[in-house]
C-alpha cells in the first residue's frame, strides 16, 4: 500500500492498494460513527463494483443503500443531485450518516456536492474507479455540478474523510476513458515533474501506473495544502484547462472527453505563450509528441477566436480577467492573467 497524508483544514488519508474495494468498510469504520452508508455511483460502474463495496460497507456495520444515475457528463446536473438528496431522505440519512462515491469524476463531483449541501454538510469518502479521478479530481475537495452555460459553475469545497484509490479497476476501464486520464497525467508531469514526463516520454505509463498515480496525487496535495480554496497557486492545476473547458461547452460535452480537451487546450496555449517568447522554445513541441503519443488531441476543430470567446463564461474568471497558465518549460509553469478586453491583442482573434 502506498499512503498520501492530506494535511487541509480537514485532514484525511489518500490510500492507494490493489483490491482495497473489498476492504473499503474496514478502512472506513474507525473514521466515523455513522448508522448509514449511501453508495452513490453511475450505470457504468455500479454493475461492476457497487456489491463487494455494498458487502464490505455492511460486514462492518453499516446500513447500506445504493443510489444510481445515468452515466454521462449529462447528468452532472442540479435535477440529479435533487433525486440524490430524496434518496439520501427517504433512506433516513442523518448529519452523522456518510455518503461513499463509488465511480469517476462525474460521480465524485456530485455525491461530494450532495453531500456537502445535504444537512448543511455530511462526510464522504471518495473511491475513485478511473484513471482522471484516480489522478486528479478525487483529490483536493472541488465539488460541483454543470449549468448548460458552462462546467463547474455550482459546487462547494468539501474535503472527503478517506480516499480509497484501487489500480485493479482500471483494468476494466474502457480505453477511450484510460486514454482520457492520461490527459490529466500529462498536465502534472508539465507544471510540476519533469521527470515524471520524461519518464511518460521514455516508457508506457500503464507499465508504471501504480507510480504515476502516487506521483500526481502528491503533486496535488502539495499544491492544495498551500492553497486549500483556489484563491492563488491552486490556479496551476487549471493548465489547459480554459481552453479545454471552452472546447467542451463548444462541442455541448459530447465529442471530446474532459481529458482529451485538456490536452488539447494546453497543446493550444502553449504553441501560443511560445510564440510570444514566454515558454522555453521547443516546449511546444515536445507536448504534442507526448499527447500524440498517447493517441490524444493537440488541435481543435474550431477557430481559435470561437476558443477565445467561449472563455468568456470561465469559472475562473476573476473581474475582468482570466487567469491562464503557461509554461516556462517541461514541470514549470506559471500563472498569466490576462484582461478580457485585451484578449483580441493577445490571441490575435
Amino acid at each position: 500500500m502506498k499512503k498520501v497524508e492530506v494535511k487541509t483544514g480537514r485532514p484525511y488519508d489518500i490510500l492507494i492498494e490493489h483490491n482495497i474495494l473489498p476492504k473499503a468498510g474496514a478502512y472506513i469504520r474507525p473514521l466515523t460513527k455513522a448508522i448509514r452508508a449511501v453508495v452513490v455511483s453511475d450505470t457504468n460502474v455500479a454493475p461492476i463494483y457497487a456489491d463487494q463495496v455494498l458487502r464490505s460497507l455492511s460486514e462492518n456495520g453499516f446500513e447500506t443503500s445504493l443510489f444510481t444515475f445515468e452515466a454521462g457528463e449529462s447528468s452532472k446536473r442540479l435535477s440529479t443531485i435533487e433525486k440524490m438528496y430524496m434518496h439520501f431522505f427517504e433512506h433516513n440519512i442523518t448529519r452523522t450518516d456518510i455518503v461513499v462515491a463509488l465511480g469517476g469524476g462525474v460521480t465524485g463531483d456530485m455525491a461530494g456536492f450532495a453531500a456537502a449541501s445535504y444537512l448543511r454538510g455530511i462526510d464522504f469518502v471518495q473511491i475513485p474507479t478511473s484513471l482522471l479521478s484516480q489522478v486528479d479530481s478525487s483529490v483536493g475537495g472541488k465539488t460541483g455540478v454543470d449549468l448548460a452555460v458552462g462546467k463547474n459553475l455550482v459546487g462547494t469545497f468539501w474535503q472527503p474523510i478517506l480516499v480509497l484509490i484501487d489500480p485493479e479497476t482500471l483494468n476494466t476501464l474502457p480505453e477511450a476513458f484510460y486514454t482520457d486520464g492520461l490527459g490529466e497525467v500529462v498536465k502534472y508531469g508539465c507544471i510540476r515533474s519533469q521527470s515524471l514526463f520524461e519518464r511518460l516520454e521514455k516508457e508506457n505509463a500503464k507499465d508504471f501506473i501504480d507510480d504515476v498515480i502516487f506521483e500526481c496525487v502528491s503533486i496535488k496535495r502539495d499544491v492544495v495544502e498551500n492553497d486549500e480554496r483556489d484563491t492563488g497557486e491552486r490556479a496551476i492545476l487549471n493548465f489547459g484547462h480554459t481552453f479545454g473547458h471552452a472546447l467542451e461547452k463548444l462541442n455541448n460535452y459530447t465529442v471530446l472527453t474532459h481529458g482529451e480537451a485538456v490536452s488539447a487546450g494546453a497543446a493550444i496555449i502553449t504553441r501560443i505563450s511560445e510564440s510570444k517568447g514566454l515558454t522555453e522554445k521547443g516546449t511546444a513541441e515536445r507536448l504534442e509528441q507526448l499527447l500524440q503519443k498517447y493517441h490524444l488531441p493537440t488541435n481543435a476543430n474550431f477557430d481559435l477566436a470561437d476558443i477565445v470567446k467561449a472563455t468568456r463564461g470561465d469559472k475562473k474568471s476573476t473581474g475582468k480577467s482570466i487567469n491562464f497558465i503557461f509554461l516556462k518549460s517541461v514541470g514549470e509553469c506559471y500563472i498569466n492573467k490576462i484582461n478580457t478586453a485585451d484578449f483580441g491583442e493577445f490571441f490575435g482573434v
